[in-house]
Parts: C-alpha cells; sequence; structure tokens
C-alpha cells in the first residue's frame, strides 16, 4: 500500500513539472510574439503610425466657401445657396465599404448613380476628406442615420450649402448651372482651390464667371475622438466667399416672352442698344437646371438628351439659322455705300429673275411679283427681285465685307461660352469647304440670306443694334460688373458708309425709315400682324428661312409639309425708332408669328418706361 502511494506521488510530480514547462513555453512564445510586434509597429512602423496617430488626433478640414449670388436686374435672386443635409463617409474609419453600402442602403436608398459618383470620388480624395454618397436627405432619412449611428463608422450627417435655382428653367441657358466634379473637370481645375467643394459651373454664366463665383477655401484643425467625432476647433482661416454677380436680364420680361412664345421652338433675344446689356435671352423649350446640381439621374438626362425638342440646346447663341430677309437693310446699305444703286432706281419686278444665258429662275416671295420697287420699297414689302438684280454688281466679296462689321461669320463675344460665329460664305470658304469655285447664283440667294448663309439669333439682334445706332457697335453681355479676365475682348468697331457724314446720314435714314414702314406701312410685311394700336415707332424686318427645297413651279404649303420642314420665321425690330432703348431679334422654328413675340416683348418693357403702361 506505501509503495503505491509513493509511486502515485512520482507520476503526478512529473505531469506537473510537464504542465509547468508547457505552460512556460507558452509565456515564452506569447512574450517572444508581443515583443516582436511591439518591435514591428514601434520600430519599423513609427513614422508611419506616429503620423496616422496624430492624423486621426488633430485633422486639417477644408471650409469651403460660400459661392457668389446672382441677381437680375431689378435685385432678384436667380442663383442661391440653400442649406442641404449630406451623407459622406471618411474612407479611413471604415473597415469594410462594400458591408458599410450595404448597411447604408438598408437605411437610405441609393441609386446607381450615386454610387457610381461615389466610388470616384473616394479614389481621388484627400486623406479623411469626407466623401459625399447622398445629398438633400429628408428629415426621415437623418433619422434612421442617427439611430443607427453607431453601426455605421465613418458615416456623417453634415449640413452643407448647395446651390438652387429658384426661377426653374427660366435662366437654364444663360445663368447656366452648377454640376458634380467629375474627372474631366479635375483636368482644368486647380485642387487647391476646391477642398470641400463638390461641383463646379457647366455652362452658362455659373460657367465663365466660376473664378468669380467660387470664392477660396479656408481651412481648420481640429481634435477628433476615436470615432472621428470632432471635440474642439485648434485653429480657424475663414474661406474667402465668392462674388455676386448683377445683371442686365429682366425676369419679367423673360416670362413676358416665354409666354408670348408659347411651347413653340424658337429663341429670343433683346438687348439695350445704348450698353449692349441683354434685357432677355431665351431659348425654348428649355430645363430645370436644379436636375444637374448634385446630379442628374441616368432616366432624366437621357429623357432631356434625346428629346426631339433639343431643351439642353441654346438657340439663342449656338442655334444657327439662314438670316433670310431680315439682312436686306443691311443689304441695302451695301448698295448704297458701293454706290450700285440710288433711292431712285427702280427695278420691275414680274415675279423672278433669271441670270444671263440661265433658264433657271430665282423667284420672288410674291408669286406675280410687286411691279416697280424702288429700294425703300423693297425693304417694306421685302421685294426679292430687287435684290436679286443688285447682287452681282455688289458681289460676294463686297457682300462678306459689309455683312462682317455687322458680326455676321464671328462670335459677338458675349459673356458666356455657348456661342457659335455662324457662317459668312466667302470664295475662298466655298473652294475650302468644297474645294469649288463661288458661283453667281450662290451670290444671287445669298444677298436675301439663303443659301450657305447661317446666323445665330444673338447675332440677329446685335446687328439690329447697330442699325438703332446708325453704324455704332456695342457688345452685347449679360453681366453689368467690369470683369475684364472674364468678358471678351471686344471685336467690333463703328460702320462708316464711306460718304460724307451728311450722305451716310441720308442712307442711314432712309433705312431706317424704311424699316419703320415695314411696321407701320399699309404695304409693310408686319404691319397686319403688330403694326395696328402702337404707342411709339418701331422699326423692323420679317423674314422666313427656308427649311426645304421648293422646285421651280411649286409653291410653298406648310400644311402639306411636316412640322420640322416648315419654314422658320424670324423677326428684328428696335424701338422707339428716334431714341432706341430696346433692339430684339426672334425665330420661330416651323411656324410663324415672330413678329408678335416681339411686339410683345418690346411693349413690356417699353410701355412702362415711356409712362404708357396699360396703353393698348
Amino acid at each position: 500500500m506505501p509503495q503505491d502511494t509513493l509511486k502515485d506521488h512520482g507520476a503526478e510530480k512529473r505531469i506537473v513539472n510537464i504542465r509547468v514547462w508547457v505552460a512556460i513555453g507558452f509565456m515564452l512564445l506569447l512574450c517572444i510574439g508581443l515583443v516582436s510586434r511591439l518591435f514591428y509597429l514601434q520600430v519599423i512602423r513609427f513614422n508611419e503610425l506616429a503620423t496616422q496617430s496624430e492624423e486621426n488626433r488633430v485633422l486639417l478640414q477644408a471650409i469651403p466657401p460660400t459661392r457668389g449670388l446672382i441677381y437680375d436686374t431689378n435685385g432678384k435672386l436667380l442663383a442661391m445657396n440653400r442649406s442641404s443635409h449630406i451623407l459622406a463617409i471618411v474612407r479611413e474609419r471604415v473597415d469594410d465599404m462594400n458591408a458599410l453600402l450595404a448597411d447604408i442602403g438598408q437605411l437610405v436608398p441609393l441609386t446607381d448613380n450615386e454610387l457610381k459618383r461615389f466610388n470616384q470620388k473616394v479614389r481621388r480624395r484627400r486623406p479623411f476628406e469626407p466623401v459625399p454618397l447622398k445629398f438633400n436627405l429628408t428629415d426621415e432619412q437623418m433619422s434612421r442615420v442617427a439611430v443607427n449611428q453607431f453601426r455605421l463608422p465613418g458615416v456623417e450627417v453634415n449640413a452643407e450649402l448647395v446651390r438652387f435655382y429658384p426661377e426653374g428653367d427660366i435662366y437654364a441657358h444663360s445663368v447656366g448651372y452648377v454640376g458634380r466634379i467629375n474627372d474631366r473637370d479635375l483636368r482644368s481645375l486647380d485642387p487647391s482651390l476646391y477642398s470641400g467643394t463638390h461641383t463646379t459651373g457647366k455652362i452658362g454664366l455659373e460657367r465663365s464667371y466660376e473664378s468669380i463665383l467660387l470664392g477660396k477655401p479656408g481651412h481648420q484643425e481640429v481634435e477628433t475622438n476615436a470615432r472621428g467625432r470632432v471635440l474642439r476647433v485648434l485653429k480657424k482661416m475663414p474661406p474667402e466667399p465668392g462674388k455676386n454677380l448683377n445683371l442686365y436680364l429682366d425676369t419679367e420680361l423673360q416670362k413676358v416672352a416665354i409666354e408670348a412664345i408659347n411651347g413653340r421652338r424658337g429663341a429670343l433675344v433683346a438687348m439695350d442698344p445704348k450698353t449692349g446689356g441683354v434685357l432677355s435671352m431665351i431659348s425654348a423649350p428649355s430645363f430645370d437646371p436644379n436636375l444637374f446640381v448634385t446630379g442628374i439621374d441616368t432616366k432624366t438626362f437621357n429623357g432631356l438628351n434625346t428629346d426631339i425638342n433639343r431643351p439642353l440646346y441654346n438657340r439663342a447663341s449656338l442655334g444657327e439659322y439662314p438670316p433670310a430677309s431680315t439682312i436686306k437693310p443691311m443689304m441695302a446699305l451695301a448698295l448704297l455705300a458701293k454706290n450700285i444703286v440710288t433711292p431712285a432706281d427702280r427695278v420691275f419686278d414680274k415675279g423672278w429673275f433669271q441670270l444671263p444665258g440661265s433658264k433657271h429662275r430665282f423667284r420672288n416671295w410674291k408669286r406675280g411679283g410687286h411691279g416697280w420697287v424702288n429700294l425703300k420699297r423693297a425693304i417694306v414689302v421685302s421685294n426679292d427681285t430687287y435684290f436679286y438684280n443688285q447682287a452681282n454688281k455688289l458681289g460676294v466679296d463686297s457682300l462678306h465685307e459689309f455683312l462682317s462689321q455687322f458680326g455676321m461669320g464671328r462670335r459677338a463675344g458675349i459673356d458666356i461660352r455657348e456661342e457659335r460665329p455662324g457662317l459668312l460664305p466667302s470664295r475662298e470658304w466655298k473652294k475650302a469647304a468644297y474645294g469649288q469655285p463661288w458661283y453667281p447664283g450662290e451670290t444671287v440667294i445669298a444677298i436675301i440670306g439663303q443659301g450657305y448663309m447661317l446666323a445665330t439669333p444673338l447675332q440677329l439682334a446685335e446687328s439690329t443694334a447697330i442699325i438703332a445706332n446708325r453704324g455704332k457697335h456695342v457688345q452685347p453681355r449679360l453681366v453689368k460688373e467690369d470683369i475684364p479676365e472674364v468678358q471678351s475682348a471686344e471685336w467690333g468697331h463703328d460702320i462708316t458708309l464711306g460718304g460724307t457724314p451728311e450722305e451716310d446720314a441720308e442712307d442711314w435714314d432712309l433705312i431706317i425709315d424704311a424699316m419703320t414702314n415695314v411696321v407701320s406701312s399699309p404695304r409693310g410685311t408686319a404691319n397686319y400682324r403688330i403694326g395696328r394700336g402702337l404707342k411709339y415707332k418701331m422699326a423692323g424686318k420679317t423674314g422666313t428661312a427656308q427649311v426645304v427645297s421648293i422646285a421651280q413651279g411649286e409653291e410653298y404649303d406648310a400644311e402639306k409639309l411636316k412640322e420640322f420642314e416648315r419654314d422658320h420665321s424670324l423677326f428684328i425690330a428696335f424701338a422707339p425708332v428716334e431714341d432706341p432703348q430696346i433692339a430684339i431679334a426672334v425665330i420661330l422654328e416651323n411656324s410663324k408669328g415672330s413678329a408678335n413675340v416681339a411686339r410683345k416683348v418690346i411693349d413690356a418693357y417699353l410701355l412702362p418706361r415711356l409712362g404708357l403702361e396699360g396703353a393698348k
């Protein structure tokens, strides 16, 4: 019995010893692991982790500047900033981004576009910079996020200022809009100026005056806790707000113009011939610029982009149309200046004109002709045959030279970038474009604004202002402030007709009187539309631009043509004749009635200023 007891104690002692050595070995291994890890963190990665530790405690946060406001001529806000709640994520505080996005998606609906833009932004963000995921959170959505904040590491809900356009589609093409910064924007933007800013001007004044409206960002050093919550602000440099813009554009006039256009496709530009200030600029149809501010969804954008009526297209400065008979006053001035005709010279119009040796007939718009026509009557009744007869006496070279003085064939230099130069054809242009010489028949149709010639409504308004000023050039502009680094240098110069001051004055008198009779004379082409009941003198000129050619011997019949094949209606005008305060150009695509639109806009602008408000 004692021997068994002694034997058992020996076995137990050996077992205990083994266990002790195992424990000691385990402790040694653990210590070695801990020391190794400590060496790795404290020595090998010391610099990196020391910096990261400091960044986790003290962060440098960008403070975006407040974007400048945009006002109309009467101080009405056209572009403002309003508070919006944005859900953003700090990437460095997230272990599993996909899981986090899935959790957020259970609380707040996320679109494919929002996720795509977020992933793009994450790749180019600065360390610890909150990356916006969703804009314009509702109160309910903010509550859901707040309740679940404990399981959403790195998620922040911040109040930021977001651009808003209170007038909606009225100024979409002129004021323009801001949109989310994309990869293409980043190639031209200075990143230091856009710290904490998510948008930039895309079109219109928002784009061309971006450097003025943006301002300069500030920054602050903040102390945060482990979850990233700000404990206190250590240092702060406030941002510099953007500058405001004051425009010549008049909201009430814009609304009158839109109502007058009445859902049709077209454009209108009205300007003050004394200053060049653009009073109204319409492209119809339009769109709501607010759709683009925080990112438009694909379906909505595709709907706008593929709309047959092209609402995204700025017809006022990008639309190029045959100017048609609206250039006849300018061509009449050229004929007088070049001594090709006198006011008394007459042409007999039998309804058509033929070049010598040609069987082709260039038809007058009035099938039976106007009989004997002099220069003034040719403008009043818009006779084509009179100008056909003079076309090759003037020649394409002189035609090109003279119309270029009125701004044709070059950009007007308005202070938005969306502008085209139109087309003022010449021998050189024809050779370069088609490899062919210029033919006499092309001059015949060019002198009445058809053929290759194209002009924008903005160019037509500018040329009308030059006529109203009797040759004095003014450059169209939207913004009242003089900001040379944004606005284009003026290209124009005053027009002289080449005679004595007295002779030139007589020529201007003749042309302006003829344009006045277009509206006031019973025979004038605009009289039956807008001439009755005028309380002031208006000078104008009608125009009809062909969209499809009509064969020899056929008559134009709008009812037989598809809508988009019908003629465009154009009208230019200025008033009052004795002291011009407004010059206007209107085009209605595939529709009549441009003169009626112009009359309503001019009435709305002039009658209150002339003390005739309410006069019919």
